[in-house]
């Protein structure tokens, strides 16, 4: 090595230097994705179909195939980018089309219905950009098989839309992410006057992060939802710095549940409407854990071909005909793993009352009975109805609050419980620590499922460890272990927790018990006695 290379040079540009004469990691990485990564001309040919929701022969999908640039313009944005302090950039993925300064657009924002203007606004682009970086670059225009920055439209688009410029398009299929926000944090300031500046920073961190749930709870409670300890620390520390730019309380991050149930209702639930002249009866029943991945992963729709859906149901999970004809939707949203059926025979007025029932579905869904918990792989079936001739006396203020009485009794007479999130972890060790790893995941609920040599000395244990034994993993494994252990972990399934609460004395009732005192509600669970009427 040459003495004139470090001579007078400090480490760090010493290391500098050889990486850029000896280790050239940017022509490596460069040659990397060329060699691996199909060009977006190659990718979108196959990609089409599983990306556009329209028909797969119309002008835009066939546009899109062949990555056109003079095609109609289809854009898919993904995350909106701060810019500055106030505003943000539409970050997203040109697939058809140039997108220029000056353009007029359709935005289909996630609630945009095809055929309606609902979810869909009109504008034109005020700017086009190219983010390099940490900086950003404006420009004329962009042809497709680019990504692109788009300024501004952060008053219309909340995380995702699908920009285009003709009358006719449909939106890009909003992507699925194989994480979930199981980890809340309850925020506040410090000072009362600052709290419209937390709602406006909120707001803002919701549009910048698709990965990130802020919500507010019933009892006024703010809530910021990520995807583990690390995430909701990233996300609080920008929320205080950049968005909300004021002091916070944060109280200590708890762990969200799913509710579910695991064996068949143990009777017919019924339920009148307030007037007593209508009657519902119904039932419910768990989903099987293979048809919930399906229904999370978008195998199975409701926007799909009745048929189509009809046979794989029929096929691959061995429902009935009757039963997969007659689905009336998915809960709380499309790709939920909730369902409602009318198994009803020869009733009138049924399709009637069909957006009453489903309304109130929707809601029980995102709060359950047990513990008001979003639900999982529930199915009710409403078995019988009995309803009166005039539409005047079954409308929805009378069969909403009957449908969620009815619909939370099906829940508690089904022998309801809990899912509860799980990590994969991996975490390296060397061998004369792997005591105190094995301690530390033992102490914390960790599952063991397989133990890896990758070196002479170094292991890699893999792990599912329950999300809410997780906090203060990486203090406890540092303690333990000299400092020589590393966890990475990321959010893997749900996991059934195998007590019942209404067993005394179990896990399950003790957990139960604990969120229902934390959420303010009656700590003793209730029956399904107590939401049904009699004859």
């Amino acid at each position: 090595m040459d003495e004139g290379l470090y001579m007078g040079q400090d480490a760090r540009g010493m290391v500098k230097e050889i990486l850029s004469n000896w280790i050239s990691a940017g022509d490596t990485l460069l040659e990397m994705i060329i060699t691996h990564l199909p060009s977006p001309k190659t990718a979108q040919r196959y990609r089409t179909k599983h990306l556009y929701e329209g028909p797969q022969d119309d002008v835009i999908a066939e546009a899109m195939r062949n990555c056109d640039p003079k095609g109609p313009l289809v854009v898919y944005i993904s995350k909106m980018v701060p810019a500055d302090g106030t505003r943000f950039l539409a970050f997203g993925r040109v697939f058809s089309g140039t997108v220029s300064t000056g353009q007029k657009i359709r935005i289909l924002t996630a609630d945009y219905k095809p055929g309606t203007k609902e979810g869909l606004c009109e504008k034109s682009i005020q700017r086009t950009a190219l983010m390099m970086g940490r900086n950003v670059e404006s420009v004329p225009d962009v042809p497709c098989g680019n990504t692109v920055g788009i300024g501004w439209l952060d008053s219309f688009i909340h995380k995702t839309a699908t920009l285009t410029d003709h009358p006719e398009a449909y939106p890009i299929r909003s992507m699925k992410y194989s994480v979930s926000p199981v980890v809340r944090v309850a925020v506040s300031t410090k000072k009362p006057a600052d709290l419209p500046k937390l709602v406006q920073g909120l707001q803002k961190l919701s549009n910048s992060d698709p990965l990130v749930l802020c919500t507010k709870e019933e009892t006024g409670e703010l809530i910021v939802a990520g995807c583990g300890e690390l995430h909701v620390e990233i996300c609080l520390k920008d929320l205080e710095e950049i968005y909300a730019c004021c002091p916070l309380i944060k109280s200590n991050p708890v762990v969200s549940y799913k509710e579910t149930v695991t064996s068949n209702s143990s009777d017919q639930c019924l339920v009148k409407t307030q007037n007593k002249l209508n009657r519902v009866y119904a039932s419910c029943e768990p989903i099987s854990k293979n048809l919930q991945k399906a229904l999370e992963k978008g195998e199975i729709t409701m926007e799909e071909d009745p048929k189509e859906r009809n046979r794989k149901l029929i096929e691959t999970f061995e429902w009935s005909k009757d039963d997969a004809a007659s689905i009336w939707c998915f809960g709380p949203e499309q790709g939920a793993t909730n369902m409602l059926l009318d198994l009803t025979k020869g009733i009138q007025h049924m399709k009637d009352i069909k957006d009453s029932m489903s309304s109130a579905f929707q809601s029980n869904t995102r709060h359950g009975a047990l513990v008001e918990e979003e639900t999982r792989g529930i199915r009710i079936n409403i078995l019988d109805c009995v309803l009166h001739a005039d539409s005047t006396h079954r409308g929805d203020g009378q069969l909403i609050p009957a449908a969620r009485r009815l619909y939370s009794a099906c829940e508690l007479a089904s022998s309801p419980t809990l899912y509860e999130p799980v990590y994969y972890c991996e975490i390296a060790a060397p061998t004369q620590v792997l005591g105190g790893v094995y301690q530390v995941i033992s102490q914390r609920r960790g599952e063991i499922i397989q133990e890896d040599q990758v070196s002479f000395d170094q292991n890699v244990v893999k792990v599912y460890l329950p999300i809410a034994e997780s906090f203060g993993l990486t203090e406890s494994l540092r303690e333990k272990c000299q400092g020589k252990a590393f966890p990475q972990c990321s959010f893997d399934h749900w996991e059934l927790i195998k007590d019942l609460p209404h067993e005394a004395g179990s896990k399950a009732e003790e957990l139960v018990r604990q969120i229902r005192t934390r959420k303010g509600i009656t700590a003793d669970i209730p029956t399904f006695n107590t939401f049904i009427d009699k004859l």
